[in-house]
């Protein structure tokens, strides 16, 4: 069901273990897998399968190798001569001087010529973030101020605001992709708008906070619950991507399935969480990245030095969240309420946001137009029976797919096929559907088309509306009954008070008027 691949960088790079991310060559992809013809051939034939290709691009420096651009012509040509601005202090590496035109035009020309010459789709720009700060990964007295005296490095936004412009210029219906780790505004802006103009940018925070949430312990999960529900705060402030990047599942972190607390049901559970998690990542809004080997659950790290874990798909588990992978890039692609308004806050609706208890939550994504989606996530290993789902009108629901079916790997716990929303005497919820949601699932379901909800919905409203008003009336009826009678009572002869007090009880047919008029 993927739509693209993203190919980690493909020029030539010195040292295998920079996965590219170390380039020497900005116009020659790397002589490890072949000729420049065969990336042609790998290409078409992606494209001939209706797959688009992105590939990963660094503008931001490159690896200090004699033969490579380091003091090209015996000066610092293409890099900064100032380590205070040439030296990238984590990578140990160059870093370009775009003040130069001369080296502005390298890089523009370099991504020209894979757009044009290889016909590659889009290109993902690494460390954005490193580039836009002069101070990024440097203490004080380590750095040098724009003529501003700022932090901001205006020769780098320049640059990329010149790339992004050229692209899609020359390139109609290129992407690009901002891997932007930081919050700098409108990176997924227009140029016109004072944005960068990239197409999309990586949304980094949500990755983190997602992972962490999904690695605790599940009965701690409740004390965290704004990790899986910030991130609809900001989710339209730009044009995101949802990552789950190669960066994750290196260096000591971990493979995704390792990164799973297992709570009490060990790999299993783990498995289980990475599915509710994928269900979690597919349904939101923004666009999706999933690094090789996570589709089958990659248990070992990553290792550039050797091939995925294949042989995991012998193992059910492995072989069912493959298959729900792969159900979840289909119905992405098939359900127009899961693409359609990916970037348009109309397209999204929390259902159940707030129960942080049951560690629980629930969202309707819409469409333009078609039927609306349902997705429930239970993110503990515990049965919530009864659950109840508020929905803004009366309408019926049916399953597309539960993560805990047997056939991606999980213990096909019964849930009902079909949810029906219905009006209930609750003031809160005035309409709701009921389940019983079974542990660590995902679960899907397909609604009415949004124009019949949405007229569902008017009508509700107006019935309650309706309900408060004729409510409201009988109440003020009341009272102005019972003030006719107050006033009534008080028109009589007036008291003697001069008698003395009554001494004892009323009768009880006077009490018992007593409390009836009160």
């Amino acid at each position: 069901g993927f739509t693209h691949v993203e190919l980690m960088p493909i020029t030539e790079h010195p040292f295998y273990g920079s996965w590219g991310y170390q380039a020497s060559a900005y116009f020659a992809p790397t002589r490890r897998y072949g000729r420049p013809q065969d990336l042609m051939a790998l290409i078409d034939a992606l494209h001939q399968a209706g797959i688009g290709v992105l590939l990963d691009w660094v503008p931001a420096h490159f690896p200090g190798d004699a033969h490579g651009l380091a003091r090209f012509d015996g000066t610092s040509l293409y890099e900064h001569a100032d380590p205070r601005r040439g030296l990238h202090p984590d990578w140990n590496t160059l870093i370009f001087n775009l003040s130069r035109h001369e080296v502005r035009s390298f890089l523009l020309s370099s991504a020209m010529m894979w757009l044009q010459a290889y016909h590659i789709d889009g290109l993902r720009v690494d460390a954005v973030a490193s580039m836009l700060y002069l101070d990024y990964s440097r203490k004080e007295g380590q750095w040098v101020p724009n003529h501003h005296g700022g932090r901001e490095n205006l020769e780098a936004i320049h640059f990329l605001r010149e790339l992004n412009r050229a692209v899609h210029r020359e390139v109609p219906g290129a992407i690009t992709i901002a891997e932007e780790s930081t919050a700098w505004p409108l990176v997924s802006h227009p140029v016109e708008a004072g944005g960068l103009g990239f197409d999309f940018k990586w949304d980094m925070g949500w990755m983190h906070d997602t992972l962490r949430y999904c690695g605790r312990d599940p009965l701690f999960r409740c004390q965290h619950h704004r990790d899986i529900t910030f991130r609809m705060m900001y989710a339209y402030s730009e044009r995101f991507v949802l990552p789950l990047s190669h960066d994750e599942v290196v260096h000591g972190k971990g493979s995704l399935p390792i990164k799973m607390a297992p709570g009490t049901g060990g790999g299993a559970q783990r498995l289980a969480t990475l599915r509710l998690l994928y269900a979690y990542m597919f349904g939101l809004p923004g666009k999706k990245l999933l690094f090789m080997g996570g589709e089958f659950g990659q248990v070992r790290e990553w290792n550039h030095d050797r091939a995925l874990d294949w042989d995991l798909l012998e193992e059910p588990g492995h072989a069912g969240l493959m298959a729900w992978t792969a159900r979840l890039g289909h119905l992405l692609r098939d359900e127009p309420a899961l693409h359609q308004l990916d970037h348009d806050p109309t397209g999204f609706r929390w259902a159940v946001v707030d129960d942080e208890l049951r560690s629980t939550i629930a969202f309707v994504r819409r469409p333009v137009a078609g039927p609306l989606l349902l997705v429930v996530l239970n993110f503990t290993p515990m049965t919530w029976v009864d659950y109840k789902i508020p929905l803004g009108a009366e309408s019926a629901w049916t399953l597309v797919m539960s993560s805990d079916d047997p056939q991606f790997g999980g213990a096909g716990r019964a849930v009902p096929e079909r949810l029906v929303a219905s009006r209930i005497a609750d003031a809160d919820i005035p309409c709701a559907a009921a389940l019983d949601l079974p542990p660590l699932t995902a679960l899907v379901y397909r609604g009415p088309d949004v124009a019949e909800f949405d007229a569902a919905a008017a009508n509700l409203r107006e019935a309650i509306a309706a309900e408060a008003a004729a409510a409201a009336e009988a109440a003020a009826r009341a009272e102005a009954e019972a003030a006719a009678r107050t006033q009534a009572a008080g028109s009589g002869a007036p008291e003697d008070m001069s008698r003395e007090p009554a001494i004892g009880l009323p009768d009880a047919d006077d009490l018992d008027l007593r409390i009836s008029e009160l």
